[in-house]
């Protein structure tokens, strides 16, 4: 084995170390709530906490916790979601077996008056069928892992989720209903689909899935065609579960590529892009380059080099069509080391060397940073954000370990959920 695999290897392990310590200490040890950012009085991410649950194993494998320490924590958490109140009162924890997309870090009822959310509780269920595919040790403790995992997924009702229609809804509030929007065009919510065709109690019919991908976009950018997503975590976040290589479902087998396939084109469009540099951001360039749904310097108007800019917040920031303000993600390029190595790998290294977004930050890298952005900072490539964020934290430690060994996967291609999933939304072909 050469030095430089060596370096590798020992660098992404501490990234992943790094970042899996946000689990350990930004989570509530009664409940098993994970805070959704490093601010005072911040709730709980059901999202992150799903993420979480899905860590620990890797956790235990990597030798950052005990599995005791991990059987313990995953164990508390699985019993407050299933013992937490579920039903129509305004603050409750869920209902009709989803859950409140924010909750408080304390009491683990409703936070901020959010929406009851589809796709983050199939985030937290992922978690949870996690845990139960990975502690199958003959024990007590393991067993009710194991027990619990199933029930909380076997407790969501999808068909209610659809409200009437084919997609699902992006989810519900008890002062007014469904929301508006539903699950259409490509993006995370492969996942939630996965997840609701495979359930055993309350399926989704397969005609939801066909509704689903009949409003995919196709698209051709940068010398690639593949099928859009703007925010780069919408190739990534259901493929941290699903091992989506070798198969493929009616629309990928027309287009002669799998998901898997299509993500890495979309990583190569997100550099390309930076390569461009359309709009002409400061920094953009083949090492410098993650555009997604983000942490941000806005909201302002700021006139820069004579060029007024608008600056946002949290947003969900996209590649080629937008919105971009210069501001990049490296946990997305992370996320994206198992689709494309080749180029993420010299991307981290200008990201930890010589940018050094990592130096000083507990947590490994913060959510964002701006080179465009005028600001006084000590760093050199401008306005990085004050923030660690859950929901970024977890697909470092996951991907790391995909593109390692691949662990996620192995355990995720036994859980008859996801293989009944995608069987009814019509993959076939690979490990299935």
């Amino acid at each position: 084995m050469s030095s430089r695999k060596l370096t590798v290897d020992s660098e992404l392990e501490e990234l992943q170390h790094k970042s899996f310590s946000y689990f350990l200490h930004e989570t509530n040890p009664v409940n098993g709530l994970v805070i959704d950012k490093t601010a005072a009085d911040w709730p709980a991410s059901i999202a992150a906490t799903g993420l979480a649950l899905a860590s620990y194993p890797v956790a235990v494998e990597r030798g950052f916790m005990s599995r005791a320490a991990a059987v313990e924590r995953t164990l508390i958490t699985l019993r407050f979601f299933w013992n937490s109140p579920q039903g129509p009162e305004p603050d409750a924890t869920g209902n009709k077996g989803f859950y409140y997309h924010f909750l408080d870090m304390q009491t683990g009822r409703r936070a901020w008056q959010c929406e009851l959310s589809t796709v983050d509780s199939a985030f937290l269920l992922a978690g949870a069928l996690t845990a139960g595919m990975y502690f199958i040790d003959d024990t007590p403790d393991e067993h009710e892992i194991r027990t619990l995992s199933d029930a909380l997924y076997c407790r969501a009702d999808w068909q209610w989720a659809q409200n009437g229609g084919a997609t699902v809804t992006h989810g519900w509030k008890p002062e007014s209903g469904f929301l508006k929007y539903r699950w259409e065009g490509y993006d995370e919510a492969m996942l939630l689909y996965i997840f609701g065709l495979g359930s055993p109690t309350h399926p989704l019919h397969e005609s939801s899935y066909i509704a689903w991908t009949s409003t995919y976009q196709w698209e051709h950018c940068y010398g690639y065609d593949y099928l859009y997503a703007g925010p780069l975590f919408t190739h990534q976040l259901s493929h941290i579960w699903i091992d989506f290589r070798g198969i493929q479902d009616a629309f990928m087998h027309v287009k002669g590529i799998d998901y898997f396939e299509n993500s890495r084109r979309a990583t190569y469009v997100q550099q390309r892009y930076a390569i461009d540099n359309p709009l002409e951001f400061e920094g953009y360039g083949e090492c410098c380059w993650g555009v997604t749904a983000s942490d941000g310097p806005g909201p302002s108007t700021i006139e820069v080099g004579g060029i007024e800019r608008q600056f946002y917040d949290y947003l969900g920031r996209g590649v080629p069509y937008g919105p971009d303000d210069g501001t990049l993600a490296p946990w997305a390029v992370v996320a994206s080391l198992p689709f494309a190595p080749e180029i993420v790998l010299p991307t981290l290294d200008f990201c930890i060397h010589q940018a050094k977004l990592t130096n000083s930050n507990p947590y490994g890298f913060k959510a964002t940073y701006n080179p465009t952005y005028p600001v006084k900072s000590t760093n050199p490539y401008g306005w990085v954000s004050p923030w660690h964020y859950g929901l970024n934290q977890g697909p470092i430690v996951l991907m790391i370990e995909n593109y390692r060994t691949g662990l996620l996967w192995q355990l995720m291609r036994g859980c008859q959920y996801i293989a009944t999933g995608l069987q009814k939304a019509g993959f076939n072909g690979g490990w299935l």
